[in-house]
């Protein structure tokens, strides 16, 4: 199991890294799945958005793009975007603070990868759940004694 963090032309400044580590883990076990490799690339808008034009077709800006690359089901096993750009501007838009937005578009991906998925409005209000799940989650969850930090 290997859960990593890419900065690709911006800091993201996230702290508490063993802790997100485990808490992704977590999630993953509840949703009974199974992390083989995940990685997550923090990056600048137009990072992003020449992704979702090259790969999607999309010429908009997104604050996450996750790309599946699992073989077997119930693994995980792929790579996750996000816009650190859009992190912040959507921290200040909900009022929230940035290491909250952050944590909440972590799991997002994740939970995509779990087969959740937002395309309508139904779909969108289990993702909230979810989300709203597992950041209450990671407010309870405790590191082990002696764990480093980052």
């Amino acid at each position: 199991m290997a859960i990593h963090f890419f900065e690709e032309g911006i800091q993201s400044k996230i702290t508490q890294k063993r802790k997100i580590k485990l808490w992704i883990t977590e999630i993953a076990k509840e949703k009974k799945f199974r992390i083989q490799t995940l990685n997550y690339v923090f990056c600048p808008d137009d990072y992003l958005l020449e992704i979702n034009k090259n790969y999607l077709n999309h010429d908009t800006y997104t604050d996450i793009i996750t790309f599946d690359q699992s073989e077997f089901e119930g693994e995980i096993e792929g790579d996750i975007y996000i816009s650190i750009d859009r992190v912040k501007e959507n921290s200040k838009i909900l009022e929230t603070k940035y290491e909250e937005e952050l944590l909440r578009v972590l799991i997002h991906g994740l939970l995509h990868l779990c087969g959740y998925k937002d395309k309508n409005q139904r779909e969108k209000e289990t993702m909230r759940r979810e989300e709203e799940k597992a950041m209450n989650l990671f407010q309870n969850l405790g590191v082990p004694r002696g764990t480093p930090n980052q």
